[in-house]
């Protein structure tokens, strides 16, 4: 199944009632068809069929049509197809998780790219790791910000504290909320593995209140 085909069976499915309460969820950010979840990936299955290990450029041309598309629901399947692909990914595809970031940027598509695919393309190619967080956090983009946070999420023992320590540090006293909520759910999230570093770092550092409340729910 190619982009074409994959539309034509959206649109046949498509439910302006449930698009209106999507819009509506998302702030009115984007359009959508009004496909549940559930329903899309059922419909998207024969575009993933026989699409395993395609070639780089391949990839990124698909990703970059489906992320052209008006409805919300293409960028969905854009990243999902991407993050099935995980164990070919190549060298310089850092660009194209950028472009996907950067772009139609919400935290619905951002959380999905650092959590999953810049978080298992770093584990990949480790050496590219500390150059683009730095690029990231050095810029005024808040969804490469975050990603540069949340690609650690799920690293558990793996984490690097020294980085998340600097890229956490580097956004004390930034009162952008998805950006605390951010730091806030690293936090959280690794206090499972190690809550007395967590705890430690809270006490050392001047957390915003947001991110402290967050990053400190489970020890309390």
């Amino acid at each position: 199944m190619n982009i074409t085909q994959l539309k034509t069976r959206f649109e046949a499915e498509k439910n302006p009632e449930i698009a209106e309460g999507q819009k509506a969820y998302m702030r009115d950010k984007f359009e959508f068809l009004g496909i549940k979840t559930p329903l899309r990936r059922e419909l998207q299955k024969p575009f993933f069929k026989n699409k395993d290990g395609e070639e780089k450029e391949v990839r990124k041309s698909v990703v970059k049509a489906l992320w052209d598309e008006p409805y919300r629901e293409y960028q969905y399947v854009a990243q999902e197809y991407f993050f099935r692909q995980k164990a070919h990914f190549q060298r310089d595809e850092l660009d194209l998780i950028d472009h996907m970031v950067s772009q139609k940027s919400w935290w619905d598509t951002v959380d999905f790219i650092a959590s999953k695919i810049a978080s298992h393309y770093f584990i990949k190619f480790p050496d590219e790791r500390d150059t683009a967080v730095e690029k990231w956090i050095a810029g005024e983009n808040i969804w490469l910000i975050r990603t540069a946070l949340l690609f650690q999420l799920h690293y558990k023992e793996d984490t690097d504290t020294h980085l998340l320590s600097k890229v956490i540090k580097s956004q004390i006293g930034s009162d952008e909320f998805f950006i605390n909520k951010a730091i806030g759910w690293i936090l959280r999230n690794y206090s499972r593995v190690n809550p007395d570093w967590v705890i430690a770092f809270a006490e050392q550092t001047n957390l915003h209140p947001l991110s402290r409340r967050e990053g400190l729910r489970l020890l309390k």
